[in-house]
């Protein structure tokens, strides 16, 4: 495959329009390698990890959630300047898809409310809304990871369930979701005031466990490599 058939591809499973606007400039191919295809790889972050793990396996294509140039750059120094040489002498192309892939039909979050069972979803603003018969526990044994979810607020049985893979405690999102019925908020990296103006309880779970398993999927189906790269993370009592 070469490069132009990759790149339309992708945007068949992850439509570049879905994407929030922040994204603009920051999706699609945005370091580019090699125009002939015949390996590809896939991961969450493009880390230095990834990136030496992906030149070993002599990848032509690296596919990632996360773009590792989130800033504009005016200075290609220290892990910046690391990571950019790792790819350019390997000639290995580097392909983003962000929020068009949180929002796209079989993407970030219909996999999450694929592992969590969710029923009768509705779609929010970002995210979407399903039933379910879950507690807290049983949520946290079926993310991946193991590193468990923190609860704010009191909850038991979960009726209905909102999901946002990544950061997506945002309190007007918070409150569609109460709107749709939902008893309970899932996501990642959540603030004080938010958890305590927030109308139901929030589930705060890691970045890398809600969104991890989309790529991971999206690899098998394809047929690359799956590269994991979770961060160490310690829960200190």
């Amino acid at each position: 495959m070469d490069i132009q058939e990759f790149v339309t591809a992708m945007e068949q499973v992850a439509p570049p329009e879905l994407a929030e606007d922040y994204d603009a400039g920051r999706i699609g191919l945005i370091v580019e390698g090699r125009e002939e295809l015949r390996t590809i790889c896939c991961a969450l972050d493009a880390t230095q990890r990834v990136v030496e793990v992906a030149v070993t396996l002599d990848a032509d294509m690296l596919v990632v959630h996360h773009t590792p140039l989130w800033s504009p750059i005016t200075a290609v120094r220290g892990s910046t300047s690391h990571l950019l040489r790792s790819l350019l002498s390997s000639d290995m192309n580097l392909y983003v898809m962000h929020t068009n892939f949180d929002h796209a039909h079989d993407g970030v979050n219909d996999i999450l409310a694929e592992i969590l069972g969710l029923q009768s979803r509705e779609r929010m603003t970002a995210g979407l809304v399903g039933d379910c018969a879950l507690d807290a526990e049983e949520i946290a044994r079926r993310l991946p990871g193991g590193g468990g979810i923190r609860v704010y607020g009191e909850v038991g049985t979960i009726r209905r369930l909102a999901v946002v893979g990544g950061s997506g405690f945002d309190i007007d999102l918070i409150q569609e979701a109460a709107d749709l019925g939902a008893d309970a908020f899932l996501s990642a990296e959540l603030k004080h005031s938010v958890a305590r103006a927030s109308p139901i309880p929030c589930l705060e779970a890691t970045h890398y466990t809600l969104e991890a398993p989309a790529m991971e999927v999206l690899a098998s189906r394809m047929g690359w490599h799956y590269i994991p790269d979770p961060p160490h993370v310690v829960v200190v009592p």
